[in-house]
């Protein structure tokens, strides 16, 4: 199993360094095609926009070549899909998720000289645009619509209730291993979704490599290995959990587990 470290991600746009984790989490991600792809597109919007020479104008520009030419949208029709969280298939596809469209729009924003960057709001992930001596702007990745901060605010209670407040922390810029974190943790929930077990557990192994001893991931690599039936390894990984979170709600239905997969282990010999 390949080993990421924060530095790798650090030193790599995020889109870069998303291809670098799909590709660790399925090794037929179609990586080299991707980045050829990025070039070309690149390529065709420094042509697109060689005569805007107003800054925001042409960015404006680049969002409409980037939503309406190019086609990038949102998935609506099959949102947690895995195949939105994987940056070649996205690229193909010209459909994603907020974080996923929001890495390609940085990776074109960026290398286009625009004042970009990634916000991961509690909601979704956001494009903040900084343009000197005015006020900051919000892009959804998602639709490239312009979110005012009440919009967000909206959002914010929509998720966590009527007494949210929009602390600035939701605001800063996003670093791009606690992005790819995330992101990891999102294409698991994806894959066990849709019951890809082997390549959930690449993503479980690899969030162990930055938290080896995070019971919570233990306990999610449990229950993978439980569906793979290798019923003594999630065992063993369920009472890591129920050792380490006794008050967890979930502690009492894992003994159950325990209890039951260590009686089917005796019947089989």
């Amino acid at each position: 199993m390949q080993k990421l470290f924060d530095e790798d991600f650090d030193a790599l746009e995020l889109a870069e360094g998303a291809l670098v984790l799909n590709q660790a989490i399925d090794p037929e991600t179609q990586a080299d095609w991707a980045r050829a792809e990025m070039q070309r597109l690149l390529k065709e919007a420094e042509l697109a926009l060689v005569n805007e020479h107003h800054e925001q104008q042409r960015f404006e520009a680049f969002l409409r070549l980037f939503y309406q030419e190019w086609g990038f949208q949102g998935d609506k029709d099959a949102y947690f899909d895995s195949a939105n969280a994987f940056v070649d298939k996205v690229l193909e596809r010209r459909k994603g998720i907020p974080v996923s469209l929001g890495s390609l729009l940085l990776y074109f924003g960026k290398q286009l000289g625009f004042p970009v960057e990634g916000v991961t709001f509690p909601t979704q992930f956001v494009v903040m645009v900084r343009w000197p001596e005015h006020p900051v702007q919000y892009v959804n990745p998602f639709n490239g619509e312009y979110v005012s901060e009440h919009t967000l605010r909206a959002w914010l209670v929509g998720q966590k209730g009527p007494f949210a407040k929009l602390k600035p922390n939701y605001l800063k810029v996003a670093d791009h291993p606690t992005v790819i974190g995330r992101w990891l943790a999102l294409i698991k929930s994806a894959l066990l979704r849709e019951e890809r077990y082997a390549l959930a557990l690449r993503c479980s192994d690899l969030a162990l490599s930055f938290a080896p001893d995070d019971p919570y991931e233990i306990r999610d690599r449990g229950f993978i290995y439980q569906q793979l039936d290798c019923h003594q390894i999630a065992s063993s990984d369920y009472q890591y959990f129920i050792d380490q979170c006794p008050e967890d709600p979930a502690a009492e239905l894992l003994k159950n587990q325990v209890r039951a997969m260590s009686q089917t282990q005796v019947t089989l010999h």
